[in-house]
């Protein structure tokens, strides 16, 4: 089931939205949080936005910026401000298309189907995986955290996406080194202990705190 992010302040509208959008068996949030999208986005982790322009404390064209900092994923704005400086600025902003109002509901439910065919269907799925506000996208094994991008590794990201992937379970050093170094021959511990120990630092120096737990004698879980 796709995962649909409504970010619009005019709650009857969105209501009205998600009330449509759910009818096509697609799942559906609207943003209560305006002072800060990114988190809700982060906990949903949809497939689409539908971004608003006119919103609180920042407009649409700012969360637009700051979700194409670490995600591709199809952004649909929907305004009233429908003039061609808006739409033209919406579309180099990073969104993939512009929605006047009002609008019939039964054309946002089939544009909204168009895009995540096209994108999902034959692209493949672009997931992110989300823990303390880090968000981990799979498509470019690239990390975010507090709108900053951080440089991973091969390793570092094979590690992350386990762990992240097991998010609340113990992940065993022998299933990380299958990960890292995908072969059944012998393989030194140490360096399994190392590259932990470099992500932890690197983690570390922007902020997230004891992200990787050790499990003596068992392994590793994201905490």
């Amino acid at each position: 089931m796709y995962r649909i992010l409504i970010v619009e302040d005019d709650m009857g509208i969105a209501s009205a939205m998600k009330k449509q959008i759910e009818m096509w068996d697609l799942e559906v949030s609207c943003v209560e949080n305006f002072r800060n999208v990114l988190e809700e986005f982060s906990e949903f982790a949809p497939q689409l936005v539908l971004l608003d322009i006119s919103l609180p404390f920042y407009n649409g064209y700012y969360w637009c910026a700051e979700i194409r900092k670490f995600s591709k994923i199809p952004i649909i704005f929907i305004s009233s401000a429908s003039d061609n400086m808006n739409i033209v600025m919406a579309m180099n902003m990073g969104g993939d298309d512009f929605i006047a109002k009002p609008f019939d509901l039964n054309v946002l439910t089939a544009k909204i189907q168009a895009i995540l065919r096209r994108t999902y269907d034959f692209g493949g799925q672009m997931t992110i995986l989300q823990h303390r506000g880090a968000m981990l996208n799979t498509s470019d094994a690239s990390l975010t955290y507090n709108g900053e991008r951080i440089e991973l590794t091969k390793n570092d990201y094979r590690i992350l996406r386990t762990l992240m992937e097991n998010k609340g379970k113990v992940v065993s050093r022998d299933t990380l080194m299958e990960r890292l170094w995908e072969t059944d021959s012998f393989v030194d511990e140490n360096a399994l202990t190392v590259n932990i120990a470099r992500l932890r630092k690197k983690l570390e120096q922007v902020g997230l705190m004891e992200f990787i737990v050790t499990k003596k004698g068992m392994g590793y879980l994201i905490g």
